[in-house]
């Protein structure tokens, strides 16, 4: 991805026009870079920490279909999430990967089943498919074993998908750059450039990886770099530039924390997801990385947001809480947890109490020549990204009109690694997936030994020199929380495999042993304030907590028979109108020209 000097080689060619100059290195701002390359624009990505260290490596890990959205009624959104979430599927096979999910139903739980079987028809009809299916009471529990049988009604399956969503931002980016983008993480876009007018037309640039020497030179580490349209893809700090043009503060910050756990501790074959029995939010486990998953919280965050977020006390109270009551015969304790992690989600606020109410849709606005884009949901970054270059055209004449049927990913060669090289079909597809048209190199740049998988996790020891020599690494936490999970997948951050990791990468790097020390001791002491728990003595009893939320529920209520007989038709009538739109859809789409519509972005075509 980035060849030795890259930083050093682009920074100094900065200082010339631009078309499309976006700032954030998220899944957004990633999109945005690949689909402004793919259609012949000069496009620079700046991101101000490392690519994907927002909220795109602190997601929940899943690429769904946007179920959630029925509840809203938002079926145009519904389908355009199953549709990219179907497309991911087919195009990144060993990143984005089928994820079975049982939706648990207990008595007293509203929904019910039956209102969770008709949204899932509609579900599986958006995608063309038909794979859910009910499960009695029996049935789930050979499915889940270990889980709560306390007023277990039954269940439903039903067919998401998963991913590595840093390692899904690294390889669009990958694709982009070796398409003739440019992309800089550890560049500060410190101001906006305006001319007479007031228009933004520029971006103040600071480096923050170290002063630049190109050829024997010391390079300025600062630039002014101007484009014909500058994109603020910087998500929850989207206000922080919007600020400069004298806007109101529109992002409300809201933070999803998550703890993993050992597969042994908490074992699950797929997704259990449940409604949380304190508050009836939906929650969820799942297996992840070959651990497990547990998530998520959803509360405004208030501190600053450049400071890196972790859990609180209280959201690890609510997620055990959440685990002991849906798995209590594992009597699941804080040793257990191997790690945790938060992320800032950039919500637009309606000024609802409830986090949860507001809307997760993306917005794209422009602003005295600010195009800034956020919100939004990982699944549909591509629909994102075409929207936001739509919003700029105006500004861009020459842009063509994308098409239709542009891959999100590009094709690999599944025979780019041989199947001599001694790995398995699995690892081979692993590595594909994640690492795209460099995995083959990836392969070859391995020395004896390290093509064998790290102990505890799916990764190679050869991932850790790939990275560390062609992904653009700058601190070790980029190595071990964003390229190669090792910190969030191994007890203590994987401190006991520092010296191997050591001996693999420090020359890749080049690194003195007095910089391996430093960023050695900057790893583990933000490993142990963001990614390991809090005090112990700090967290609230999740056993009172369940014991509180027990004696306040209220008992079953009669109506509930006569709505089990409701419910059927209302999930025919749900499934005959949806028939009727596809139809419709169909129809529309023989008779419709090549090009997009505002109707078919909107729609996710």
């Amino acid at each position: 991805m980035f060849p030795a000097h890259y930083r050093e080689n682009a920074w100094s060619q900065l200082d010339q026009a631009w078309d499309v100059i976006i700032i954030g290195g998220g899944i957004t701002g990633a999109g945005i870079l690949r689909e402004a390359v793919r259609l012949g624009l000069k496009a620079l990505l700046v991101e101000q920490a490392d690519f994907a260290w927002g909220t795109s490596s602190r997601s929940s890990k899943l690429v769904h279909g946007g179920l959630r959205y029925l509840k809203e009624g938002k079926l145009r959104l519904t389908r355009a999430s199953v549709r990219e979430r179907q497309r991911l599927l087919a195009e990144g096979p060993g990143l984005i990967d089928p994820l079975g999910f049982l939706l648990t139903n207990y008595q007293g739980d509203n929904p019910g089943r039956w209102t969770f079987r008709a949204g899932l028809s509609v579900y599986d009809l958006m995608a063309l498919q038909w794979s859910h299916r009910q499960y009695s009471p029996l049935e789930l529990r050979l499915l889940a074993p270990h889980i709560s049988e306390e007023g277990l009604e039954g269940g439903l399956q039903y067919g998401d998908a998963q991913t590595d969503d840093a390692r899904l931002v690294l390889r669009v980016i990958q694709e982009a750059t070796a398409a003739g983008g440019v992309a800089l993480n550890y560049v500060r876009a410190e101001s906006l450039l305006r001319d007479e007018a007031g228009q933004v037309v520029g971006v103040r640039l600071q480096r923050s990886d170290g002063a630049a020497v190109v050829q024997g030179e010391a390079a300025p580490s600062v630039l002014d770099v101007r484009a014909r349209v500058v994109i603020n893809a910087t998500g929850a700090w989207a206000d922080r530039l919007r600020g400069q043009l004298d806007q109101p503060e529109r992002i409300r910050p809201l933070r999803g924390s998550h703890l993993l756990f050992p597969a042994w501790r908490l074992p699950v074959a797929q997704a259990v997801s449940f409604l949380h029995p304190i508050d009836r939010r939906p929650v969820f486990i799942f297996p992840w990385e070959g651990v497990t998953l547990v998530g998520t919280t959803d509360v405004d965050h208030s501190p600053p947001l450049d400071a890196e977020p972790a859990i609180s006390p209280q959201e690890v109270a609510y997620l055990m809480a959440a685990a002991e009551h849906q798995f209590p015969s594992l009597h699941l304790t804080l040793a257990d947890v191997l790690s945790s992690f938060a992320g800032v989600r950039p919500v637009i606020g309606s000024g609802v109490v409830d986090p949860s109410r507001e809307s997760r849709d993306h917005v794209v606005w422009e602003e005295q020549g600010l195009l800034t884009v956020t919100g939004g949901k990982l699944t549909t970054f591509r629909l994102i990204a075409l929207d936001a270059l739509r919003a700029a055209r105006h500004r861009l004449p020459a842009m063509p009109e994308p098409r239709r049927g542009q891959p999100v990913l590009q094709a690999v060669d599944e025979g780019a690694i041989a199947a001599g090289s001694g790995l398995d079909r699995a690892t081979r597809r692993r590595l594909l997936g994640r690492y795209g048209a460099d995995a083959a190199a990836l392969v070859q740049a391995a020395q004896p030994g390290e093509l064998e998988p790290i102990p505890g996790v799916p990764a190679l020891w050869a991932e850790l020199r790939w990275a560390a020599r062609a992904e653009g690494v700058v601190h070790l936490d980029d190595l071990l929380l964003r390229r190669v999970r090792l910190g969030l997948l191994l007890p203590q951050g994987a401190q006991a495999l520092l010296p191997r990791i050591r001996a693999i990468c420090q020359a890749e790097l080049g690194w003195d042993d007095a910089t391996w020390q430093a960023e050695e001791s900057a790893y583990l002491a933000l490993w142990q304030r963001c990614y390991s728990l809090p005090t112990p003595a700090a967290t609230p009893s999740w056993q009172v907590m369940l014991a509180e939320a027990k004696a306040r529920r209220p008992v079953t209520q009669p109506l509930r028979r006569r709505k089990r007989v409701q419910a059927p038709v209302v999930m025919a009538l749900a499934a005959a109108l949806l028939l009727l739109g596809l139809l419709a859809w169909r129809h529309c789409r023989r008779t419709a020209t090549p090009a997009l519509t505002t109707a078919d972005w909107e729609s996710g075509l």
